[in-house]
């Protein structure tokens, strides 16, 4: 690194570094591993060749710094978000009941929501747009399958079966994620 670079990584430590801890600290549970994301933001920094190019230093930052959490976030297996379900019944806690609790002072929840929504919308784009649009009708717009058979001029056999295909193929997607969160 030239002196010039040196210089302003060391005044990006020196400005960002406290925030950045603060903002990693307020999404992991674990010291060390605030330590350790921290870190590896540093380190990419230092590997660019010219900080100048950067146009926003600071949102490069936190961008970086959000894409390590969900890292770590998605390699651990052994804390899976136990704290939310309490005693009793794993098998009867319903994954919609969590994705809609309120993650206002839980950023656990809110970065597994975000990760969640995240690949289920990957999910839905590799559908059909037929299947697409029946699942998103359905689940996220509220329709009924009548109302959606109505609306394209379809069987309601035929969209029933568009959902059922668009199901059994955002399961079979989304249970590497169900399975990591050990849920």
């Amino acid at each position: 690194m030239t002196e010039k670079n040196s210089t302003s990584f060391t005044d990006l430590v020196k400005t960002y570094g406290s925030q950045l801890l603060g903002f990693i600290r307020g999404r992991v549970k674990k010291a060390e591993d605030a330590e350790d994301i921290m870190q590896d933001v540093w380190f990419q920094l230092s590997r660019l060749t010219n900080i100048d190019d950067l146009e926003n230093v600071g949102a490069w930052l936190y961008a970086v710094t959000r894409n390590r959490i969900t890292d770590n976030y998605r390699k651990r297996k052994d804390e899976p978000l136990g704290d939310l379900l309490g005693e009793g019944d794993e098998e009867s806690f319903p994954i919609r009941q969590l994705l809609l609790a309120d993650d206002a002072n839980d950023p656990e929840l809110k970065l597994f929501k975000d990760i969640f929504w995240d690949e289920l919308m990957k999910a839905l784009d590799e559908l059909p747009e037929n299947q697409r649009s029946v699942f998103v009708m359905n689940e996220l717009e509220d329709k009924t399958l009548q109302e959606i058979a109505d609306m394209t001029q379809e069987k309601l056999k035929t969209i029933i079966s568009r959902k059922r295909y668009a199901i059994k193929h955002l399961r079979k997607r989304l249970r590497g994620l169900y399975e990591e969160l050990n849920y």
